[in-house]
């Protein structure tokens, strides 16, 4: 435990600015795991669900088709289990899916407006350690006693570097998250627009499909 009681104390150096920047941080780790998890469930096995769920409507087993959807508990799924609830107006399932596409990606891009926050804070944060800290050293230095005591100069300057250098290094860690996770929302959204509009196609084939085979019987 001896490193992490040295880190504590190096910390403390960087003044009272430091609270908010460890506020940060932890804010920071939290949401991001938290947004990884959520948008990888939500992503994951889109192109091989999208192909089973085409090939289970060409079989003509729509209401299995729909729990196939239901039970991959995927942004995908709950887009596709909308249109083909509607299956039998087209119309209708184009507008369900836009609908239920909004949701999801709304629901994904969820709290990525702290992490975008964080950004633009932190570094602030960081300056303001930095301006107090060189008041600190310029205070002592105006000061009587302030030419004999060095180490209090250069107290206020560790201060403000330790302040500057935390705030840079968590808005680089989140930056790095953030466009990480805001890549996969983009391109989980394709996913869903791509599956949507094959899922538009098939469900235009069958009711093609119906009307000849009425057609035919009539």
């Amino acid at each position: 435990m001896s490193w992490f009681a040295n880190a504590f104390e190096f910390l403390v150096k960087g003044g009272p600015v430091m609270v908010p920047l460890m506020g940060c941080s932890i804010i920071s780790l939290a949401v991001m795991i938290e947004r990884y998890l959520k948008i990888r469930g939500a992503a994951s096995d889109t192109a091989g669900l999208g192909s089973h769920i085409q090939h289970l409507l060409h079989s003509g087993n729509s209401e299995q088709a729909i729990k196939k959807c239901q039970e991959s508990n995927t942004a995908v799924g709950s887009v596709l289990a909308a249109g083909i609830q509607e299956r039998h107006r087209p119309d209708q399932a184009e507008r369900a899916m836009e609908e239920r596409a909004l949701v999801e990606a709304s629901d994904m891009q969820a709290r990525l407006g702290v992490l975008d926050t964080i950004i633009t804070i932190a570094p602030l944060l960081g300056l303001l350690g930095t301006v107090t800290g060189m008041i600190r050293s310029f205070h002592v230095i105006s000061s009587k006693s302030g030419i004999g005591t060095p180490t209090a100069i250069t107290g206020g300057v560790a201060e403000a570097l330790i302040a500057t250098a935390t705030g840079l290094a968590i808005a680089i860690v989140t930056l790095v998250g953030y466009n990480y996770l805001t890549e996969k929302v983009k391109r989980t959204i394709e996913a869903m627009e791509i599956c949507a509009t094959q899922l538009q196609k098939v469900l235009a084939d069958l009711k093609e499909r119906r009307n000849e085979i009425k057609a035919i019987s009539a």
